[in-house]
């Protein structure tokens, strides 16, 4: 092609100016960009250590009112409302055995005198006061306190925890515990910080009580001169450069805001701070440079393809005919550049008509994994779930058992109220469990012959505060689970409870070969749309706020399936809202099982040696306490290691231990049990009760299976009744 008149300048430069000129103010802009990024991490930074600071600083508070929890719960007890300072000393030693931390506990008069401390036999008086200052203060302002931190006689650093007590006759002591600063480097520990951070915890003197670097040589001692500097400043929190006690230089945050006037410092080394920001700034003009040149390149390449127009044109639309790539080089002349756009504008919509085949076809394998993976960890966590939630209940039960035993009758209603709310909660977890079962095909049956007019009767009368009407005759035989179908019957009357407004009246008939059983209440009813979906899981009613009646939606669709692997069948039917509900289960009839001999009624069990062994303390403690209150001799501990030392010392006759406990698994302590203490019988009390947690406690060697919350019924039945198969006793 022939050039126009007058000055020319070839492609190829022309190509490099435009792509130079246009790169210019971008870089000038990502530069300006970087320095206001730059800023603002590293004012993030700072404001990350100091919101790191304040955490630990509320981790460090949780500690020390721990301490002062556990002193405060010390005063409550007989010993010392009856000035009884002889057991009061013996439970403070039982204390300091139980926290691994703390050296002694300190009881003093009001005038300070040391009446005994728990490092000296009892009867031991005088003696100096560590940090007497701080004793002074607490008896002059008599709320809890914080001392410094000091080396004690023996060259151990602690500090102690004091809170004023009165005995019943109003006379005032203050009692200390006198902590090791390990308590708090263990906080210190689980942070996570930069590489050559510091982290350091000062008392209200300005000591250093705990520090993530030197411990050893750093506790007592003040921090810094750069660090106290800063500090001094009176604010109460700020952050600017300082130097470490090892002279490397740092950035520090601190707060006081604890309320013991405790210090919390964090130094991260300064080439971390605003790091990210400099290496932002070499990457992107190594980056603009590379664009530079690659602008450079394609320029240089562009221009040598224009002579080349025809042949690109033509491989253009051989590639876009083969279904590949399709790139034409640029030209001059207005019919080649229309071809040539209109070429790669096809090859562009095939490719990405291909591409987004491609993701759809990647999208749906991500998706079937993704399905796969959460089933299994849906059922992983309600395992997990129906655990976490019977560890709480089993202390709260076994309180409630206790109470019952002392025949504590002024609170006989609250405890009934308490126990039908437990019951509740119990029932929530076993259906989110039974649901999971039947989402997974797991749920199996034990048919036997089966009385259904006795499981009748017997759910009738148990409803404590529902008035039912009942008609049934005297047998009426199905083949069926008994534990299952009392848990039909159950949800049903739990139902009409919960909707009804009287009386629930049940009948229980023969019809054509099949046993009839109706539940009907005269409450809410149900409308057409919600007969529809009533069986569905997790589908319910529209309710107000309050949620009085509570529910997951679960109880009947567990109610169905259950009927349904008994070869029956269950309706709903109501006329309406305010009509009531009723619910008909049909199940075929079966002969007579054959009348078994009367089984004796088991002789009241004998004092046995009993170890509990569970790291929920409340749970162990409440435990202990019912079986102690029916006779027997418990000791307790809280870790595997704990209960083969008191095995070895108590040689127990009977063993409960939990499964989940911190250093070995129950599974693993069974069989440490059975060498140690020979072969006591061995029941397992735990949060885990599905099928597989029964076959794993069976190989184990457990006599017995017990899932929380245990009743007052499993307690006496794991220490009196013969040893049994673990697989008969079915999850709850």
């Amino acid at each position: 092609m022939r050039s126009s008149s007058g000055f020319t300048l070839s492609l190829r430069r022309l190509l490099i100016v435009l792509s130079a000129i246009g790169l210019l103010p971008l870089a000038l802009l990502g530069l300006w960009s970087l320095h206001l990024a730059g800023q603002y991490q590293q004012r993030e930074q700072e404001r990350a250590m100091l919101d790191q600071a304040r955490a630990l600083s509320s981790a460090v508070d949780a500690e020390l009112d721990g301490a002062v929890a556990t002193l405060a719960s010390m005063a409550r007890t007989p010993a010392m409302d009856a000035a009884d300072l002889h057991a009061y000393y013996e439970a403070a030693r039982a204390q300091v055995a139980a926290q691994p931390e703390w050296l002694s506990v300190i009881l003093t008069d009001a005038q300070g005198n040391i009446l005994f401390r728990t490092t000296s036999p009892f009867g031991t008086t005088g003696g100096r006061v560590a940090d007497p200052e701080s004793l002074q203060q607490l008896l002059a302002v008599q709320r809890p306190l914080v001392g410094r931190v000091t080396f004690g006689p023996r060259g151990r650093a602690a500090f102690p925890v004091r809170v004023p007590i009165r005995d019943g006759e109003g006379r005032l002591y203050a009692l200390t515990a006198v902590i090791q600063p390990d308590r708090i480097l263990r906080v210190i520990e689980r942070q996570q910080t930069p590489e050559g951070s510091v982290i350091g915890v000062l008392d209200a003197a300005g000591s250093v009580v705990a520090r993530s670097l030197n411990q050893a040589q750093s506790v007592t001692r003040p921090p810094s001169a750069s660090l106290v500097e800063l500090i001094r400043q009176s604010a109460p929190e700020g952050v600017a450069p300082t130097t470490t006690l090892e002279g490397d230089a740092v950035v520090s945050a601190y707060t006081r805001v604890s309320h013991y006037g405790w210090t919390v410092a964090v130094g991260v080394p300064r080439n971390a701070v605003g790091a990210a920001a400099f290496q932002g700034v070499a990457i992107y003009g190594w980056g603009l440079a590379a664009s530079l040149l690659a602008s450079i390149g394609a320029a240089w390449l562009l221009s040598a393809r224009i002579a080349r127009t025809f042949r690109s044109l033509q491989q253009g639309a051989a590639a876009l005919d083969a279904g590949e790539s399709a790139q034409v080089a640029p030209s001059r002349v207005t019919e080649f550049a229309l071809m040539g756009e209109a070429i790669e504008a096809a090859a562009a919509r095939r490719a990405a008509h291909e591409a987004e085949r491609s993701r759809l076809l990647a999208s749906l394998e991500a998706a079937l994994a993704a399905s796969r993976e959460a089933s299994q960890a849906k059922d992983e966590f309600l395992a997990m779930l129906g655990h976490e939630l019977r560890n709480p209940l089993s202390p709260i039960v076994a309180s409630l058992d206790l109470m019952d035993l002392r025949g504590d009758a002024s609170s006989a209603r609250e405890r009934t109220i308490m126990r039908r709310q437990v019951q509740h909660m119990k029932r929530l977890v076993d259906d989110l469990l039974d649901v999971s079962r039947i989402a997974t095909g797991k749920m199996d049956i034990e048919l036997r012959p089966l009385n259904l007019a006795d499981l009748v009767r017997h759910a009738a009368t148990v409803r404590a505060g529902m008035m039912v009407e009942l008609a049934a005759p005297e047998a009426l035989w199905v083949a069926g689970d008994e534990n299952r179908l009392a848990q039909v019957l159950n949800n049903l009357l739990s139902n009409a409870e919960r909707f009804g407004n009287g009386v629930v009246r049940i009948g229980l008939s023969a019809h054509e070969g099949r046993a009839r059983l109706e539940v009907a209440d005269g409450g809410i009813g149900m409308a057409p749309e919600l007969l529809a979906r009533v069986f569905e899981p997790f589908y319910q009613a529209p309710q107000q706020l309050a949620r009085s009646t509570g529910g997951l939606g679960l109880g009947l669709a567990i109610v169905r399936k259950i009927v349904e692997l008994h070869g029956g069948a269950i309706r709903a039917h109501s006329d309406g809202p305010g009509c009531g509900s009723r619910f008909v289960v049909e199940l075929p009839l079966t002969a007579a099982a054959a009348c078994a001999p009367a089984v004796e009624s088991t002789a009241q069990a004998s004092r046995q040696r009993v170890l509990v062994v569970d790291d929920n303390v409340d749970a162990a403690t409440s435990t202990a306490l019912v079986l102690e209150q029916l006779g027997h001799e418990v000791r307790v501990a809280h870790s595997a290691t704990a209960a083969l030392a008191e095995c070895l010392r108590y040689q127990p006759t009977v063993a409960i231990l939990d499964i989940g406990l911190p250093d070995m698994d129950g599974y693993a302590l069974a069989a440490a049990v059975r060498q140690t203490a020979g072969a006591p019988r061995l029941v397992a009390l735990t949060g885990y009760g599905q099928e597989a947690d029964l076959g794993r406690a069976s190989a184990a060697g457990f006599d017995l299976h017990l899932t929380k919350p245990a009743t007052l019924d499993d307690l006496r039945r794991a220490v009196s009744a013969p040893a049994v198969a673990v697989a008969e006793r079915a999850p709850s």
